[in-house]
């Protein structure tokens, strides 16, 4: 069977489970789809337009696997900003001329998927664009709650109509008539719908989700008013307005004052959200696809990009992948875009055959759903998580947070960006690290030869602003690969980078590969939280303090438990016993730290710093050694790859020694060593072949003890543990 017909017969093989999956996620993007149009001060209608365009068009042409799309949270505040401000008071004619500008986006977004800018949203601080997040959350928060309880008409900022909630609390128990009493019992029981929904345990009753249940529920009770031929106690501006003939009734954009300042703002606003919200949502949602696929971006952004210009001609809001029901999808074990199609047809289905039931829907109930997701993106616990990882994460995601209230999203965002710099600036007591290489090349990549480990070496610094370079060379890397990632020549790391990193590290572990992280070590942390920001401090000693550690640090120290050794964090100065050997003769060994040794002290792991040449030419150079000490005295001797320190060892007056009958070993290494045929002696068929059957690793006798190292680099918790093996197997050898 060709990959193409095995391509086919899967998709037959879960065409049911994505029609199930589409049929769940558009229950709930009904509901949503009204909510967010009528929150955004437009037609409902047009929300559904949204998600269905988005549905048929992305499903077609985008580069994801199993994202939903649709109108999204993020641009609600915008479009009502823009539906405001741009009909100067007369909303209907606002919302047309918004409808230019969302398809003026919609061209926007295309060009960006042309011009490979998805990698647009590693650029902005992850603190920041919570703070972004939260601030939208209360904006919806804060309309929708008056709405809820049933007082419609209640206009102003954000701050003034969060201010106004007990005030709105208090007017419904003093002054509240029948039809608003009515809408306010409908929303408080939709909003306790929503928050319990989850802790109710009933397999079938999960079946569907909290808010179809409540669309059940409110057109339900609208029957039973029927039934019992009573009046219904609410009046039609308490209901969701459907027109009669959706398809005639369809709005179009009005161009007229596309030239206009206040029109180009709104449209790079609407750009510049839905870009975001889109690509974030992206993200996260390949991290939760049970089969590990990482989606094409940009492919995605022109998909979106069209299907937004088609449903701004069509009446409809921006589409963007929207991450509430994407997750929806994946739950219900959507396995390709077909759901998202599904997902569409069904809300066609539900509009043209239930026109009827969806005009007996309160708005209360549909401000409920979005007073709840509105709680969830501003939820204290997001602060808390947020003020884990740094006090200086907690200023960024504040200063974004209020001026977003305070003005826009777009100078929240932008507010954001510059206080995250000004802060890594101060913290580094310096503006040149930034400026001076910013755009100089900081990562190198290669594959090791003597192994199957891509190294990645990172420099100077690894940022919001950066972090797109490291990126690039990880989306090269074969997922089911193993990576070495090296932070040692790396003075400042932020919390966006490692956060950008971890995304990877579980997308390479999911995929049979892995990502570790060294190099760490000497960096200081103002918390324990993997994300907080690391910056190194070569003038002082190592906290030892369980909590800076890095991760390698506690695997390693994890690692010394299970086998029973001690581990010392610390730096040590008390280097004299290296330079015994010839390899450390002509450097200059600064300390040692991260030492794992035996209880006897006769075998230790540590990392090591020294420095080789001089002067301008002088590096830095830190690795990872194992120092052995022998039991009886033995020749001194060196064994090396062939030609690898050649010349350092000729210098030294050691001659290379042939042993007979051995070629492949001959061929291989090169061993060196004053006394031949001392040396010659401990060489015995079982060492030849023990060194000839293991992985190459630099061998050296100063008589007394032995010098092992693999790489001039630092070691992986793993690949310490295999040295530390190593070690030991040679050892026995030689005790022999």
């Amino acid at each position: 069977m060709t990959p193409k017909q095995k391509k086919s017969a899967s998709f037959i093989k879960d065409l049911p489970k994505n029609i199930f999956a589409g049929f769940v996620v558009s229950l709930i993007a009904l509901p949503l789809g009204l909510g967010l149009a009528i929150a955004s001060e437009a037609p409902p209608i047009s929300g559904i337009i949204a998600a269905v365009v988005g549905g048929i068009v992305v499903s077609i042409l985008g580069g994801s696997n199993v994202t939903i799309t649709g109108p999204g949270n993020g641009l609600v505040i915008v479009v009502l900003g823009a539906i405001t401000t741009l009909g100067g008071g007369d909303m209907y004619q606002g919302y047309l001329y918004t409808l230019a500008a969302i398809v003026i986006s919609g061209v926007l977004l295309m060009l960006l998927g042309f011009l490979k800018m998805g990698r647009l949203a590693d650029f902005f601080p992850a603190s920041a664009i919570e703070g972004m997040l939260a601030a939208i959350g209360l904006g919806i928060l804060s309309k929708q709650f008056h709405i809820m309880i049933g007082h419609n008409n209640e206009h102003g900022s954000i701050i003034s109509l969060l201010l106004q909630i007990p005030e709105g609390l208090l007017q419904l128990f003093t002054e509240g008539n029948q039809s608003k009493l009515f809408a306010a019992a409908i929303g408080i029981i939709s909003l306790g719908i929503m928050i319990f929904y989850s802790k109710i345990r009933n397999k079938y009753f999960q079946l569907i989700p909290a808010p179809m249940w409540i669309l059940i529920l409110t057109i339900g009770l609208s029957y039973v008013y029927k039934g019992m031929d009573i009046a219904y106690p609410m009046d039609a501006n308490f209901l969701v307005n459907i027109p009669d003939n959706v398809f005639s009734s369809l709005a179009f954009p009005d161009f007229s004052i596309v030239y206009s300042k206040k029109f180009i703002a709104v449209v790079f606003a609407l750009t510049f959200i839905s870009s975001i919200e889109s690509l974030l949502s992206i993200k996260a949602v390949d991290k939760l696809d049970p089969q590990s696929r990482r989606s094409n971006v940009n492919k995605d952004l022109k998909a979106l990009g069209l299907a937004t210009t088609i449903s701004g001609f069509l009446g409809g809001l921006n589409v963007v992948t929207v991450i509430a029901r994407s997750s929806v999808n994946v739950n219900n074990k959507a396995s390709n875009r077909s759901a998202n199609l599904f997902h569409a047809l069904f809300l066609v289905l539900f509009i043209v055959l239930f026109q009827e039931q969806l005009r007996s829907i309160p708005l209360a109930a549909l401000a409920a759903i979005l007073v709840y997701t509105g709680y969830k993106l501003a939820t204290p616990k997001n602060f808390q998580k947020i003020a884990k990882i740094g006090k200086e994460q907690i200023l960024i995601f504040l200063a974004t947070l209020l001026t977003t209230l305070f003005t826009n999203l777009m100078t929240g965002i932008s507010v954001g960006i510059l206080i995250t710099f000004i802060i890594h600036v101060i913290i580094n007591h310096s503006f040149g690290l930034f400026f001076k290489h910013l755009f100089k090349p900081n990562i190198l990549m290669f594959k090791e030869l003597d192994g199957d480990n891509y190294y990645v070496s990172i420099k100077y610094f690894c940022s919001f602003i950066n972090f797109y370079k490291l990126k690039n060379k990880l989306d090269m890397i074969p997922e089911n690969e193993h990576v070495i990632l090296d932070f040692s020549m790396c003075s400042f790391v932020d919390h966006t980078s490692f956060e950008g990193v971890e995304n990877y590290v579980q997308t390479f572990s999911k995929k049979g590969g892995s990502i570790e992280l060294i190099g760490l070590d000497k960096h200081e942390a103002d918390s324990k939280h993997p994300f907080a920001i690391r910056k190194i401090l070569p003038l002082k000693a190592l906290k030892p303090i369980e909590n800076y550690f890095t991760k390698r640090q506690k695997n390693i120290e994890l690692t010394a438990e299970k086998l029973g050794w001690t581990y010392v964090p610390k730096k040590n100065k008390e280097v004299d016993f290296l330079s015994n050997f010839i390899f450390f003769r002509t450097k200059e060994i600064n300390f040692i730290y991260n030492s794992l040794s035996k209880k006897d002290r006769k075998k230790s792991v540590f990392d090591v710093e020294f420095t080789e040449g001089a002067f301008i030419a002088k590096e830095i150079v830190k690795t990872t050694v194992l120092h052995v000490r022998l039991d009886h005295k033995i020749p001194v001797f060196t064994l090396d790859k062939e030609g690898l320190l050649e010349m350092l060892y000729k210098l030294a007056g050691l001659k290379d020694i042939t042993i007979e009958n051995r070629p492949d070993f001959n061929k291989r290494f090169y061993l060196k060593g004053a006394n031949e045929l001392d040396i010659k002696r401990i060489f015995s068929d079982e060492l030849i072949l023990f060194f000839e059957s293991n992985p190459y690793y630099h061998v050296e006798s100063n008589g007394s003890s032995l010098l092992i190292f693999k790489k001039e680099r630092l070691l992986s918790v793993q690949e310490v543990k295999a040295m530390i093996y190593f070690g030991e197997q040679l050892h026995s050898l030689l005790k022999k």
